[in-house]
């Protein structure tokens, strides 16, 4: 599913742990264009409507590697990454983090505290950006969930104890959800 060309965006929605697209890892991206700007514009919608600052392709259910992010709400600073690297992590901190494919869930988690992003655009043209504190840790969260890596996969025990509660919600959830298809 490389591909991201005739995708039916209108139908796609956030979903949420444990669906198993968010253990996936993505494939990279190879058709740029139109189509995957269009996509773009309905997880930024998407994004907005569920207050996140930043969400990943396979949180709509789409394997592939890219993500979009906005850390300010200005519609200027929407940004989409498509097949992203993270370079030059330096220093590292702690600090809590959700998720909008778990809410309810928050987990302590460190992360590097500056960073370089290289990824490209709708077009597939490269570019990189110099990123610290909060638009770094989004960036790791993104790529994490690329890789299919989630925030609860590094809980440490006390997060396990908070999160039992909403995690066991969720999984009972998507059990029923998926009765009734």
């Amino acid at each position: 599913m490389s591909r991201t060309d005739n995708l039916k965006t209108d139908n796609l929605k956030i979903v949420r742990y444990p669906d198993p697209v968010l253990k996936k890892k993505c494939e990279e991206v190879t058709a740029f264009g139109p189509d995957l700007a269009d996509l773009a514009l309905r997880m930024f919608d998407l994004m907005k409507e569920a207050r996140g600052i930043g969400l990943a392709a396979p949180q709509v259910g789409l394997p592939v590697r890219l993500f979009v992010y906005n850390v300010t709400g200005n519609e200027a600073d929407n940004h989409l990454c498509v097949n992203p690297q993270l370079l030059d992590l330096e220093d590292a901190a702690d600090d809590d983090e959700g998720c909008l494919s778990l809410p309810g869930v928050t987990v302590n988690m460190r992360r590097a505290i500056s960073l370089t992003l290289k990824a490209q655009d709708a077009e597939g043209n490269w570019y990189e950006r110099k990123g610290d504190n909060l638009l770094a840790r989004v960036w790791q969260h993104e790529t994490d969930h690329l890789n299919g890596k989630l925030i609860i996969d590094s809980m440490s025990p006390s997060d396990e104890v908070a999160n039992r509660r909403a995690i066991r919600k969720l999984e009972d959830e998507f059990k029923a959800e998926s009765r009734r298809r």
